[in-house]
């Protein structure tokens, strides 16, 4: 912030390896249809858990966070990652690939948090998450289906203070058309003083070779998120935007809406004009609506 040209510096952001082991160690590896797979190093949690194929990239797909991730783990702040999003940490995984059709896999990942997630403190209290995942087929066309359950020992509430979080989530994404994919996402959030405890989000995504323009997309998504009661019953005796006045009292529901359009101009140029809205924002049923426009452009080398 604020560097001058000689006080520039470059970060590494995400840099792991990972072993993969076929099972059974005593079978031919060729033919191998079950592996163990252990990464370690500073990692980004997204890359293994809580996946989407149609939303988990804001540089393709939606810009929202709350629709790129879980908004319990991401927004919320439950993963306890970097303020890049990184964390050290270290994942197993089995996965089983019998049935071509109906693959499925096993993980378990420990991260660093809070301190721990830039080397400035103690590894302890981690970031903890389990994930069953398996792909289906209908009709042939493929989807994805996650459950997993986390757990935090230095989440931090709205009220700024250190304490244990928990939830659990599922995050699914489902063709029901060579160019249409339905996907959704739910976390509950089981312990922690958190301003939202319940979020689902779920939209659409047409694929463009549905008129002619295979490398273009089309999404669609609408998002819910639940004030808690505990911050229900608190926020109108806090000031957590920090301008001297104590906050509106929070209820009900937040509801997050966008649409996007990607655009391919040709193979490194992409253009997406980009619309959202944000209703009773942080659960303020008295705010006025947000709405944002934007254009992403996006150059690839």
């Amino acid at each position: 912030t604020n560097a001058g040209p000689d006080d520039s510096f470059a970060i590494l952001a995400q840099a792991w390896y990972q072993l993969k082991v076929p099972l059974p160690r005593d079978g031919v590896k060729a033919n191998s249809k079950e592996h163990l797979h252990l990464t370690f190093g500073k990692i980004d949690p997204f890359v293994f858990f809580d996946q989407n194929a149609a939303a988990d990239d804001e540089s393709t797909k939606f810009l929202n966070n709350a629709f790129v991730h879980n908004p319990l783990l991401d927004s919320g702040g439950d993963t306890g990652a970097d303020r890049f999003g990184f964390a050290p940490g270290a994942i197993l995984q089995y996965v089983n690939e019998r049935n071509k059709a109906e693959t499925w896999g096993l993980s378990l990942g420990a991260f660093g948090s809070g301190p721990g997630a830039n080397f400035s403190g103690s590894p302890g209290k981690p970031f903890l998450i389990a994930q069953a995942d398996t792909t289906w087929r209908f009709d042939y066309l493929p989807g994805n289906y996650r459950a997993y359950l986390w757990s935090n020992g230095r989440g931090t509430g709205y009220d700024g203070l250190e304490r244990r979080h928990s939830g659990i989530g599922m995050s699914i994404d489902q063709k029901v058309a060579d160019s249409v994919t339905l996907f959704g996402r739910y976390g509950h959030q089981l312990s922690g003083k958190v301003r939202f405890d319940r979020a689902l989000t779920a939209g659409i995504e047409f694929a463009g070779n549905a008129w002619g323009r295979g490398a273009d997309s089309l999404g669609i998504a609408a998002g819910f998120l639940r004030t808690s009661a505990s911050y229900h019953r608190d926020s109108a005796s806090l000031d957590l935007d920090g301008d001297g006045l104590l906050d509106p009292r929070a209820s009900g529901y937040e509801h997050l809406g966008e649409i996007y359009y990607r655009f391919r101009v040709n193979s490194r140029f992409e253009l997406t004009p980009d619309f959202q809205f944000i209703r009773r924002p942080g659960g303020d049923g008295g705010a006025p609506t947000i709405k944002i426009a934007g254009l992403r452009a996006k150059i690839g080398f």
